[in-house]
This record gives structure tokens, C-alpha cells and sequence, in this order.
């Protein structure tokens, strides 16, 4: 996949974290924050139907720059909020996350592909281009390298952009999972090392 400048490939990348969604893993692995999330014959399922992100976030941290990758579906009848996040951090004081980078799959209330950077929420990126289908299991690649964002879904490049003043990834390392007013599941889920090699492009002589 070529984005801007650079050329990743997921599927080479080398493999931080790949276990099944058990009840066991998810106690082991994961930590609750809030909403309803269990396992489902494979399926991580996060149940919220408050406006807000009942999240799930990772125990432990994936410094650097990563890359998820999944297979997810909303479940009927739920239509929106597919949520992630990476290079993320917690404030247990207040149970709210700290720094971290979310993108989102049929959010932002118009059924974007979108990311932001919280918790001041003044970077952000979103689409209206992807045509969603509520129900439909979707095969989903996300993360970014040197604060280049990607949102990749069924092999196609959803959305790039770049953060002109990126998370510092040697301090924020969780990963994780919010269900905003939605229930939705997660399977086949991997956390990865990201990482590109640069590239130049020209065009050819069209006349």
C-alpha cells in the first residue's frame, strides 16, 4: 500500500500481539473502562448505548509505531462506531483516556471514516466517501508511521494524513477499543510494528 512518501506492507510486518478473544485473554490482556465487552465464539462484542466511548484498553504497551489490524462488524440492529485507538494512555485518576490517536469506521454522527487525536481533540481528519454497510464484516488495517496516519478497509486506502506535531510514541503505548452509542465486534486482531520504506513518484509523459 502507497501512501504519500511511503510504501507499507501490513502484511509483512512483524507481529506484536495475535491471540483468539477468549474470556480468559480478555481478562489476561485487556482492561475495562467502561460499556459491556465479553467474548463471543471468537468475537470481541463491546455493547454501549450511551453517547459516550465505553472503552476497553490493553494491559500491556506497544511503544512505536503500530499498526492494528482486524476483521470487524457493527451487529444489527447497530449501524455505526466501529472505534480503535493506539499510541493511547490512561488517566486512572479520572478514568479518562489521556493521549492517544482514534480512528473510527461510520462515526462522527454523518457515517465517516475518520481519525482524532485526543484528549484535546483539535486534530482531525474525516470522509463521507466510504459507503458503510451496517452488519457486513469488514477487514480493517490502521495505524501510523512517523505521524502518518492510515486507515486502510478491504485493501483499499480510506484515509491518510499526516500530524504535523505527532503523539510521542516512546511514552503512550496502549491500544484499544471504544463502542460510542454502538455495539460492534472485533475478531482476527493483531497488533504490529509498523513500518515503511520511502519512496519517490514521478508521472509519466502524458503528452
Amino acid at each position: 500500500m502507497d501512501l504519500i512518501g511511503k510504501r507499507i506492507i501490513p502484511e509483512n510486518m512483524e507481529i506484536l500481539y495475535s491471540k483468539p478473544f477468549t474470556e480468559t485473554s480478555i481478562a489476561d490482556d485487556f482492561d475495562i473502562r467502561g460499556g459491556e465487552w465479553y467474548a463471543d465464539d471468537g468475537w470481541l462484542t463491546g455493547r454501549n448505548p450511551q453517547n459516550n466511548g465505553g472503552m476497553i484498553i490493553s494491559r500491556a504497551k506497544y511503544f512505536g509505531d503500530v499498526c492494528l489490524e482486524f476483521r470487524a462488524r457493527t451487529v444489527l440492529p447497530s449501524t455505526h462506531d466501529i472505534d480503535v485507538m493506539w499510541n493511547a494512555s490512561w488517566d486512572f485518576n479520572t478514568n479518562t483516556r489521556g493521549v492517544a490517536y482514534v480512528a473510527g469506521i461510520n462515526g462522527w454522527w454523518d457515517g465517516k471514516v475518520g481519525v482524532e487525536k485526543s484528549p484535546d481533540y483539535e486534530f482531525n481528519a474525516a470522509t463521507g466517501l466510504f459507503l458503510f454497510e451496517p452488519g457486513r464484516i469488514y477487514n480493517i488495517q490502521c495505524g501510523s508511521v512517523k505521524g502518518h496516519i492510515f486507515v486502510i478497509i478491504d485493501g483499499v486506502l480510506a484515509l491518510e494524513v499526516t500530524d504535523p506535531s505527532p503523539i510521542d510514541t516512546s511514552k503512550h503505548g496502549l491500544v484499544g477499543f471504544e463502542a460510542y452509542a454502538s455495539h460492534i465486534q472485533f475478531t482476527d486482531f493483531k497488533v504490529k510494528r509498523a513500518t515503511f520504506t520511502p519512496i519517490q513518484k514521478e508521472y509519466p509523459p502524458e503528452f
